[in-house]
């Protein structure tokens, strides 16, 4: 049986150390000292020098003894901000801050249910041999997932405990590019020639007007969140850069959608430049941020979580999110892995939080996704 004070206290123990993204050295020390007090072996890579944190990724192996792994469970050590100083409160059955920083229950609250597990199976005797996946750098661009050594993994599939509602079980995702676009136009004075000049963020409005933005259709969004450019008010500007993203569901739709962008600046510019000029110009660059994500339903670790759910009388809704996480990576990296809730609530916000019911009930299906894993 879960012991719900237990895990609570190894919430709070998480919570009040500050992990936000490059700086998770001191909850990494905690959790090792934790898992090697139960015996665990506890691995870091070489990460860190890839993704400027202080500590690479760590991954625990419990009762390693007892044979391979039979799942990984996984989840990331850093938070967003502000972090430092977190003073956390526990009222009225639920975990939140005195509004200074976010809580941290993203994604402290899957570590302390690890910790719960793993106590758990210790005192009990049962030493079912499993993996902690436990990332770095998540927050700022899945950073530590996509430099983890993937030899270090033994398991053969896996749950990422990194969403909201714990009856939701997420086997689809969408991948993800960010852009940029770099407008050239040309400089002159803006009270004395300006008509010598070439307005790129002028420009970059034109175009603007012309490309898809916002939700696109039922599996696609669109956005331009970043637009620098400009040096003062007198000066026509020269240039300005556009930073965005495309997300779906469909492979397909991305590179179309990008190709519209990329169109429509190229159309914009064309339409101004005076033959034989060299401004206005345009130039894009474009990166994978994270690949699609698609586990089937009938694949062992959905219809394996789905009996855990069964049998607790606690029932999962599969279904699909809008962003990205580590579980993106893990499945690009040949690791099937679905995502699960742990309740936390208003994540990346000094208004996060975290009820203990949904928290314990989070805790009680992984536990029984463990039991079923090792039947």
């Amino acid at each position: 049986m879960i012991n719900v004070e237990r895990l609570k206290r190894f919430f709070v123990d998480l919570a009040t150390i500050p992990s936000p993204s490059r700086r998770e050295g001191r909850i990494a020390l905690y959790l090792q000292e934790k898992f090697s007090a139960l015996g665990a072996r506890v691995l870091f890579d070489d990460s860190a020098s890839r993704t400027g944190s202080e500590v690479g990724n760590m991954v625990v192996k419990l009762f390693p003894e007892n044979g391979k792994p039979i799942m990984f469970l996984a989840a990331h050590l850093d938070t967003v901000e502000p972090a430092d100083n977190p003073r956390v409160i526990f009222e009225n059955e639920v975990f939140r801050t005195d509004g200074h920083t976010v809580l941290g229950a993203d994604d402290k609250s899957a570590l302390a249910i690890f910790l719960e597990i793993a106590t758990l199976l210790a005192e009990s005797g049962q030493k079912i041999p499993l993996e902690f996946i436990c990332t770095t750098c998540e927050e700022i661009g899945l950073l530590g997932a996509k430099n983890l050594d993937y030899t270090l993994v033994e398991a053969p599939m896996g749950y990422a405990l990194d969403s909201e509602d714990p009856h939701d079980l997420i086997n689809r995702a969408p991948e993800a590019i960010r852009f940029s676009i770099k407008v050239w136009g040309k400089a002159a004075h803006a009270g004395l020639n300006p008509e010598d000049g070439i307005n790129a963020i002028q420009l970059a409005a034109e175009a603007l007007t012309k490309i898809p933005l916002g939700r696109l259709d039922e599996e696609t969004t669109a956005n331009v969140g970043l637009i620098k450019g400009g040096k003062a008010t007198n000066i026509v500007p020269e240039e300005v850069v556009l930073e965005g993203e495309i997300r779906s569901h469909n492979h397909a739709k991305v590179k179309e959608n990008w190709e519209k962008i990329v169109q429509a600046f190229q159309d914009t510019v064309s339409s101004v430049r005076k033959q034989g000029a060299e401004r206005p110009k345009v130039e894009f660059n474009v990166v994978q941020d994270y690949p699609l994500m698609r586990v089937p339903e009938d694949h062992r670790v959905v219809q394996l979580a789905l009996a855990a759910g069964k049998t607790l009388s606690f029932p999962l809704r599969v279904t699909s999110t809008g962003g990205g996480s580590d579980a993106n990576i893990f499945n690009d990296r040949g690791f099937p892995c679905v995502i699960l809730g742990t309740g936390m609530r208003q994540v990346h916000s000094t208004e996060e939080y975290l009820p203990l019911s949904d928290f314990v009930a989070a805790c009680r299906l992984s536990l029984e996704l463990v039991w079923q894993g090792a039947k």
